[in-house]
């Protein structure tokens, strides 16, 4: 997305807040791109025979943002960090009922690789329940370094960009994606 495109998104954004209808219909068309490549990421690690689409995904999350009441959007960051969590969350919601049609058999899985992985030198399927409550109890204890992991894991942010939304330097989200990388892992292995 271009700089021209950043600048639009978050004057959209501001008028959306204010009130102007107007301003969100203009905005969708312009940063549905950014959000299919956002849920193909989060889909990208969950199980093969998943059947919520990317556009399906989209389209959940499209429909939980325009529900907030007023939105505070702070700009374009800030925006796309709220809308992976919507998707997160509705991934979470999603694993909880199949976990409960099959009465507890089988796991939604998610493959955490690369600059993501959570368990700390190696690849690792986790279970994306465990994961969201581990998250949840990292949150209680530190919210922020809880946020890192959402903006960083689920909303696919850059190290600078998820410094940029939380308005701390890029070396403090680096420490605390370390630590709460660690934290989770060592949590999540307790409940395995």
């Amino acid at each position: 997305m271009g700089h021209e495109s950043t600048g639009e998104i978050t004057k959209l954004l501001q008028g959306w807040r204010s009130g102007d209808r107007t301003a969100l219909d203009a905005l969708m068309p312009i940063v549905y791109k950014e959000l299919h490549r956002l849920a193909h990421f989060q889909l990208r690690q969950e199980r093969p025979d998943h059947t919520l689409q990317s556009a399906g995904l989209v389209h959940e999350a499209y429909v939980r943002l325009v529900g907030l009441n007023p939105p505070e959007w702070e700009g374009r960051s800030h925006f796309f960090a709220i809308a992976a969590q919507q998707m997160r969350q509705i991934l979470v919601d999603y694993a909880r009922r199949h976990r409960a049609e099959k009465r507890g058999s089988g796991q939604e899985t998610l493959c955490l690789e690369d600059t993501a992985t959570l368990a700390v030198g190696k690849t690792k399927d986790v279970d994306v329940v465990a994961l969201d409550d581990a998250l949840n109890a990292l949150a209680e204890i530190d919210p922020r370094k809880a946020q890192v992991v959402e903006l960083r894991f689920f909303g696919g942010l850059t190290f600078d960009q998820t410094a940029t939304v939380l308005k701390v330097s890029s070396a403090t989200v680096s420490r605390d994606w370390s630590t709460a990388r660690a934290w989770l892992h060592r949590e999540m292995s307790r409940e395995s």
